[in-house]
């Protein structure tokens, strides 16, 4: 099963939050993990976030960093591609969404994932709109 990530779910796979034992499930579960190009920036700059905030230390920053790399070195990644962009816009088009998370639609839109994991609600109702199964975290 083909398992899309947004990244607000799939930073609470590092980062032990509400939501993280059923993002650890649907890790599980998955077939193929599914992410858009701009989840890792994003994943990154929250981990980058939290070190400044010495919420973490440089040794667990690196630590953080060297799983997400590991994890997403098999992982279905989406390029912002043409198709993604026209996914992109019909989705900004028919919902109220910041313009990084349409394009998190559009890329499992793209890719043909068959669940959306999100820590987003109005993503999450945009995602079901769109004809995804949808697990919010």
């Amino acid at each position: 099963m083909r398992v899309f990530f947004d990244s607000s779910a799939f930073v609470k796979r590092y980062v032990r939050e509400e939501g993280t034992e059923i993002v650890l499930y649907w890790c599980d579960k998955a077939t193929e993990l599914c992410l858009s190009g701009i989840a890792l920036p994003e994943i990154i700059s929250a981990f980058c976030r939290m070190q400044r905030e010495e919420r973490l230390s440089l040794l667990q920053y690196r630590q953080l960093k060297a799983m997400l790399m590991a994890d997403v070195s098999d992982a279905a990644i989406c390029d912002l591609t043409p198709e993604v962009i026209r996914l992109t816009i019909i989705s900004l088009e028919k919902n109220v969404l910041r313009g990084m998370d349409a394009i998190h639609i559009g890329s499992a839109l793209a890719l043909k994932a068959e669940v959306f994991v999100s820590a987003d609600a109005r993503q999450c109702a945009a995602v079901a709109q769109a004809g995804l199964r949808v697990i919010q975290v």
